[in-house]
């Protein structure tokens, strides 16, 4: 029961907060706002919600520091992103046309932090969270990944092929960024700044969400495996190469500390086994 009320308080957020940015397309102060008033609902409804549901504190979602563990995990997403965008542009597959639109870039500020903020407190916060708890850590990243990789189908220019990119490149290093740090702060950043690097700096497609207009005017071309095509450089090989290395050190991260959970019937077996032996 707990699983759906978490899942469903975090959901009305996103919902509100999807709807009204809809509302005032087009305009950027506006769109800042809302976002920015979502992604801050969205924090106080799930610290609510657990509190209620957990009788306990959301120590994943704590005051404490939070600040440089949001820092961090933007810097990492925004570096990680730039690297994909030099190593396309390296090959020729993306070109800058000239400065785009600031305005248009404090917009998506907010709508990016919206969705980092509502997208990883339902992911990463309740579904790999809960279902880890029963699992383990190896069943809940695969679980989860596949999972968010699939609701990018729905996107207008989305691909079978770009969704499986986005469960490889995101599902699971975002899961695995939780794991190894054991607080919603850094994949919240990692999440943020490589969307808004994305769509906010570099102005190409997110997701398979269309192009975007952020601080340059740019434009993508040359094969899929290359640029991504339709649905952004996140369908390009180099992003699921980049993803791919980002999970490997944070599952590493995450053994070094002792976060991985294992498998609950292991730990039964291995207690029963212990018990018969005494």
């Amino acid at each position: 029961m707990r699983f759906v009320k978490q899942l469903l308080a975090v959901a009305a957020v996103a919902l509100v907060g999807g709807q009204s940015v809809a509302a005032v397309e087009g305009n950027s102060l506006l769109t800042l706002v809302i976002g920015a008033v979502t992604a801050v609902l969205g924090v106080v409804v799930y610290r609510w919600v657990v509190r209620r549901t957990e009788r306990r504190e959301p120590t994943e979602l704590g005051r404490d520091g939070w600040g440089g563990k949001l820092g961090r995990g933007t810097l990492i997403g925004f570096a990680m992103f730039a690297a994909v965008i030099a190593n396309i542009a390296f090959l020729g597959g993306y070109h800058v046309e000239g400065w785009g639109s600031p305005t248009r870039a404090l917009g998506l500020l907010g709508f990016m932090a919206a969705i980092a903020v509502t997208e990883e407190l339902l992911f990463r916060g309740v579904l790999f969270r809960i279902i880890e708890e029963r699992t383990g850590t190896w069943i809940a990243l695969a679980l989860t990944g596949v999972v968010f990789g699939a609701i990018h189908l729905v996107n207008p220019d989305a691909t079978l092929w770009g969704a499986t990119a986005i469960a490889i490149e995101a599902g699971f290093m975002l899961a695995a960024c939780y794991a190894a740090t054991r607080n919603l702060w850094v994949p919240i950043g990692l999440h943020f700044g490589w969307n808004f690097a994305a769509g906010g700096i570099f102005s190409v497609a997110v997701s398979g969400n269309g192009e975007s207009k952020g601080l340059l005017e740019a434009s993508t071309s040359g094969p899929v495996a290359l640029s991504g095509g339709a649905f952004g450089p996140e369908g390009s090989l180099y992003a699921v190469l980049a993803g791919v290395v980002l999970t490997v050190v944070f599952l590493w991260l995450a053994k070094r500390r002792g976060h991985i959970v294992p498998r609950r019937h292991r730990v039964a077996q291995a207690s029963a086994t212990a018990t018969v032996a005494q």
